[in-house]
């Protein structure tokens, strides 16, 4: 195989050396282990590897725990200077819960799809699955298809294919620990990269209790990118709402029949709103370097479309079903919102970053 496999972690038990040794029978000619600053008396398990490895294997070690993100990257970092004939990595954990053929097919997959992310996708609905795992999985999940329209049934495996310009792609992404494997993920949705599964069999050791990954400390690494941009939208909606309402109560008592107050309301509203978004889009959530009246345009048609959906939906709840004005432009935008995302960020901001090089 022209794939070299890439193995981080953290206070390793004795299963390490037996992962290692199952790779090696797998095929694999080529593994970079990354010691991420474990403590001395785990370090053996590191020369156990090393020795199971059978002169296959590189060892990097960090001198205190920086993350499994850095791990990785470190890892990447000697790959990419030391490839070689190799297309690209797969990396998996080191605790056994990836079992050797099943990193062998990613493998394979990758060389099959070489500009592809390959993800080893696991099952979720088994018996011997931890509930907090599987809630965990299938809410994320649901998030990253609603929210980025990413289609993938394991957001949280660790057994995953890379490609070598990939690699170098992810090594200025942000994120050090967990939250770097999301941030993978959403890279895809920037770079275009196409995301090809790979079923693998679901196994979890001891109820997952050895795992470093923590759910409160970690969940809220891993939505931080995601939540920078619902933030986006919402910052933007809360000027809109705001606005509104003073327009219209303005507008209201100076004498302006409803229809007419509403439509000078809504826009006036939309007008400073959406420049805000916009804004902050291009330059904090999307970082997009594209050309900036291109993107604006785009950004425009879709805002103008929005604001006369907003309208139209305010009108008729407001005038036809007669609920307080607010309360219509609360559900009609909630709604809108979810929409204007989704377009946004799969039309508006599509090209704000280049493709990988093919």
């Amino acid at each position: 195989m022209k794939v070299t496999a890439i193995v981080p972690s953290l206070n390793p038990d004795g299963r390490f050396p037996e992962v290692i040794r199952g790779l090696v029978k797998a095929g694999f000619e080529r593994v970079i282990l990354v010691d991420d600053g474990s403590v001395e008396e785990r370090k053996h398990f590191f020369d156990e590897a090393m020795e199971a490895g059978e002169g296959r294997c590189v060892l990097l070690r960090h001198s205190r725990n920086l993350g499994k993100g850095r791990a990785l990257k470190t890892a990447f970092n000697w790959f990419l200077a030391n490839q070689g004939e190799d297309i690209g990595v797969v990396t998996l954990d080191s605790d056994g819960q990836h079992k050797a053929e099943d990193v062998r097919r990613c493998a394979e997959a990758l060389e099959q799809h070489p500009n592809a992310l390959i993800i080893g996708a696991r099952n979720f609905n088994g018996p011997n699955v931890p509930k907090r795992s599987a809630f965990g999985n299938k809410l994320t999940a649901g998030v990253f298809r609603a929210v980025c329209g990413i289609k993938i049934t394991d957001t949280q495996t660790g057994l995953r294919g890379i490609s070598a310009d990939f690699a170098g792609t992810l090594m200025n992404v942000s994120g050090e620990r967990f939250e770097f494997e999301t941030n993978m993920l959403l890279e895809t949705k920037k770079r275009e990269v196409e995301i090809f599964e790979v079923p693998i069999e679901t196994v979890y050791i001891d109820k997952n209790e050895t795992s470093h990954f923590h759910p409160i400390r970690d969940s809220i690494s891993i939505y931080a990118l995601i939540l920078k941009y619902v933030s986006s939208s919402l910052i933007s909606w809360a000027i809109d709402f705001v606005l509104f309402g003073v327009l219209e109560r303005i507008l209201s008592r100076l004498g302006l029949e409803p229809r007419l107050s509403l439509l000078i309301a809504t826009v006036g509203a939309r007008i400073v709103s959406s420049l805000c978004n916009f804004l902050i889009n291009k330059r904090v959530v999307f970082k997009s370097d594209g050309d900036l009246a291109k993107t604006m345009v785009k950004y425009y048609v879709v805002a103008s479309v929005q604001a006369a959906a907003s309208y139209g939906g305010v009108y008729l709840l407001s005038q036809v079903i007669r609920l307080p004005s607010l309360i219509a432009k609360f559900v009609v935008d909630t709604a809108l919102f979810f929409i204007s995302f989704r377009v946004q960020q799969a039309w508006v901001f599509k090209n704000a970053k280049k493709r990988l090089e093919k």
